[in-house]
């Protein structure tokens, strides 16, 4: 049993999928990492959107509206976890999501990484999905993917 588990969230089923496994697998802390990806505004947003109606790309109404999906996002999986006796802790961060998720397993006291394996494209990345295939590359922990 891994005592602090981080889980990659985007706001997707299978991310929160992801999120709950954790909870039921962690010794202690489960902590939820959500970023906000500048480069590539379909991963930080849990759905799709008409960007003609949305604040212009990298400008401050959308980073603030992007902060705020994250709080939702946080809102509703934290409420999944109320009774369980497991710890939440909650964290955005900007960049890239490989790197970024990678990044904050080395710097923190991480024993596992739950990541939902979207699939979205490219023939090598059907199985997992971009993000969660380099995630398993990269990690310095173990990595479990959720489908």
């Amino acid at each position: 049993m891994a005592e602090t588990i981080l889980v990659a969230v985007d706001g997707s089923p299978l991310s929160k999928r992801a999120f709950e496994n954790a909870v039921a697998d962690a010794g202690s802390t489960v902590v939820a990492l959500h970023v906000i990806d500048p480069t590539g505004p379909g991963y930080s947003a849990p759905i799709d959107v008409d960007v003609s109606m949305e604040p212009l790309h990298g400008s401050a109404a959308w980073y603030q509206k992007a902060e705020a999906v994250a709080d939702a996002i946080f809102e509703a999986l934290t409420a999944l976890a109320d009774g369980t006796g497991v710890e939440i802790e909650t964290e955005t961060v900007r960049g890239d999501p490989t790197r970024a998720i990678v990044r904050h397993a080395r710097e923190n006291d991480i024993d596992a990484i739950y990541v939902g394996g979207h699939g979205r494209s490219g023939e090598t990345d059907i199985l997992f999905g971009s993000v969660a295939e380099l995630v398993t590359e990269r990690s310095p922990v173990s990595v479990t993917v959720v489908r």
